[in-house]
């Protein structure tokens, strides 16, 4: 390793590897139309408290605060512009894990560039869900300032760390678990075996800045928009719990943790596998070692055969459900590794303190989200590199008794980078699927101006686009229903009340309040908006009163206003209210 870190070439790459790290998470900003995720997110950036449901306006108050600023950047009204600004705050947590990792850890740069290629491949969230991205920053911002407040004493980071931890409160209201790193405090406190008062005194400038981030922040935000409306918002919040119970901290908990062990059902095949191995490597000390050596092979080739024939895993990479359960895998593998890590005698106190905030982030990246381990997936830019340097490591030992561990952790490593590599090559959020080609563009809309996408896409939107210029409808207020709420900023035209109700989160009583408000801004004057629904809906309506309470309640309404069809293809129709 001594002679490959001093040789011209892996110099080089040294320079090379954070440029790459830095332009790879922007590799996909020209490719993907989603219709749901992206735009409502870019939508809500846009257009802000007026145009969005309070709730959610105030639970990720800074997210929609930093994301309207991209959209006053140049170009930051287009598709193209917005991917690659969200883009970055990718790139930065990769800049800073590898820089952290390869500085302060010292471990070998291709190791944490590996690592960190594998991590960005992994991040199935599109970037403009920045709540989820911009919560990773600061957690991540936290955590090495915890870090270096503990192994400098240095207690102004500790004061730092914890306003980064408070201000993450403000970027997703349900960062406030993120508290619970103030364990990683203790536990150092008890491998360095110290005085109580000290600890005690470390724990009370974390939570000085966690207090004061929350103060001042809470502050700033009563004084623009009142305090009970802040307090109402997150009420809201609470009480959107009863229609999507998903959202409910024990829904969130216990999906996570019955991943976990519905993947110990894979993890029992493996060690079937791994067990004969360790058996030949100990119990015949006679054996010659290639003997020994090729029979943990073998088996270990065949455990990842048997996975894959039995679709543990798979090479498609069509969802990001091809690459779940191999990425829960992994962070079983990493919490496995961090806690042998801080268990072994011969750590150092620095290295255990950074596995053990490793299983912290590993744990708390899921507890605020609906999508299960899905979040935590998302977040290993310090598990990665970490892991692979720590198997690295026993990979090298002498002792054949581990050589049957050796090979099994070699081919799962094998298995996941390869899907890690393929699944950020291949994988275009909302644009995979058998026979889809991304190869067509919308010429005749300019926030799609540079865009590729599958052509049903492409021609879907391009003749809705030309209708909304045609009628002159940029600007209008819009009503939109069939999980299209992207078409919001797609088309320029600001939601007139929430643009995705369809949202189990925003319930049937919400979408009555928001249209009798709307109703008494039409008996002002206000103008109509415009009605636009996903054709799908449609197909059962003709003959039968909708089953789906929301669609009716838009149906009410526009019977109630007098609206017409104006426009229809295979994927959308508009209504507009007659004049």
């Amino acid at each position: 390793m001594n002679r490959l870190k001093n040789s011209q070439i892996y110099k080089a790459c040294c320079y090379i590897f954070p440029i790459i790290l830095f332009l790879y998470p922007l590799r996909h900003i020209n490719m993907g139309l989603d219709l749901a995720d992206t735009g409502y997110d870019y939508a809500n950036f846009r257009y802000g408290l007026e145009h969005m449901d309070s709730k959610w306006f105030f639970s990720t108050y800074l997210s929609n605060v930093a994301g309207h600023f991209l959209t006053c950047l140049p170009g930051g009204h287009t598709l193209l512009f917005m991917n690659l600004y969200t883009g970055i705050f990718v790139s930065l947590l990769a800049f800073i894990s590898y820089r952290f990792l390869t500085k302060r850890m010292e471990i070998p740069e291709v190791f944490v560039f590996i690592g960190e290629i594998a991590a960005i491949s992994l991040c199935w969230s599109p970037t403009a869900v920045l709540y989820n991205y911009i919560t990773y920053l600061l957690l991540l911002v936290g955590v090495l300032l915890i870090y270096e407040g503990l192994t400098q004493e240095k207690e102004v980071y500790l004061i730092m760390a914890g306003v980064a931890l408070g201000t993450n409160i403000f970027v997703r209201f349900s960062n406030l678990p993120e508290a619970g790193l103030v364990v990683a405090v203790w536990a150092y406190g008890i491998i360095c075996r110290k005085n109580i008062k000290k600890v005690v005194r470390e724990t009370g400038f974390c939570m000085l800045g966690y207090i004061g981030a929350v103060f001042v922040w809470l502050g700033y935000i009563s004084l623009r928009y009142g305090f009970t409306n802040y307090v109402e918002g997150i009420k809201g919040l609470f009480a959107m719990t009863e229609t999507a119970t998903d959202y409910k901290a024990s829904s969130m908990l216990y999906g996570m943790f019955s991943d976990y062990i519905e993947n110990l059902y894979w993890l029992s095949r493996i060690l079937v596998f791994l067990i004969p191995g360790m058996v030949v490597c100990i119990v015949l000390p006679k054996c010659r070692k290639w003997i020994k050596r090729l029979i943990c092979v073998f088996f270990s080739v065949t455990a990842m055969v048997w996975l894959y024939r039995n679709e543990f895993c798979k090479f498609e990479f069509y969802s990001d459900g091809d690459i779940y359960r191999s990425g829960v895998l992994f962070l079983i593998l990493t919490m496995f590794v961090c806690l042998l890590r801080i268990l072994t005698s011969k750590a150092e106190k620095n290295e255990k303190l950074l596995a053990g905030m490793i299983i912290l982030v590993s744990l708390i990246s899921s507890i605020g989200s609906n999508n299960r381990l899905l979040t935590s997936i998302n977040n290993l830019f310090l598990a990665v590199p970490y892991v692979l340097w720590m198997l690295y490591g026993f990979c090298r030992k002498p002792d054949i008794r581990l050589f049957a561990a050796k090979a099994m952790s070699v081919m799962f490593l094998a298995l996941f980078l390869v899907q890690s590599a393929g699944f950020g090559i291949k994988y275009v959020f909302a644009e995979s699927g058998r026979n889809i080609i991304i190869d067509a563009k919308v010429e005749n809309c300019g926030v799609l101006k540079g865009i590729s996408m599958s052509r049903d896409k492409a021609d879907w939107m391009e003749e809705l686009a030309q209708y909304v210029s045609d009628r002159q409808l940029v600007g209008r207020e819009v009503i939109l229903y069939g999980n299209i709420p992207a078409l919001s900023f797609y088309l320029e035209m600001p939601p007139a009340f929430m643009a995705w109700i369809d949202l189990e989160s925003y319930g049937v009583d919400s979408l009555e309040t928001a249209m009798d408000k709307l109703k008494i801004k039409i008996s002002e004057g206000e103008e109509l908006p415009v009605v636009i629904l996903n054709c799908n809906l449609l197909s059962d309506t003709e003959t039968n009163p909708p089953e789906d309470i929301k669609l009716s309640l838009i149906f009410d309404y526009m019977e109630e206003y007098g609206y017409i069809e104006s426009f229809s293809n295979k994927f959308f129709v508009i209504f507009e209210a007659e004049k």
